[in-house]
């Protein structure tokens, strides 16, 4: 898969996501990926969420591998 194209299913990855977050007061946005992982930025109320490395893993990354398989790992920076 290119880079463009891999992007692309990122995003949209990441609007199929977004309105659960945003229901919460929260928000993510891409900050890169390379090979096979993927960084991302919570925010809002995300980023004080007790249970946001949960639904990082079980919503963004398994939503992420639903449009680009080929991603091994989801991560939050800051």
């Amino acid at each position: 898969m290119k880079t463009q194209e891999l992007k692309l299913n990122i995003e949209k990855a990441l609007t199929e996501i977004r309105p659960f977050l945003e229901a919460d007061g929260g928000n993510i946005s891409l900050v890169s990926f390379d090979n096979d992982i993927v960084k991302v930025q919570l925010e809002g109320a995300c980023i004080s969420c007790s249970v946001n490395q949960m639904t990082l893993k079980n919503g963004v990354e398994a939503t992420i591998k639903k449009y680009a398989p080929q991603i091994q790992k989801v991560i939050s920076v800051e």
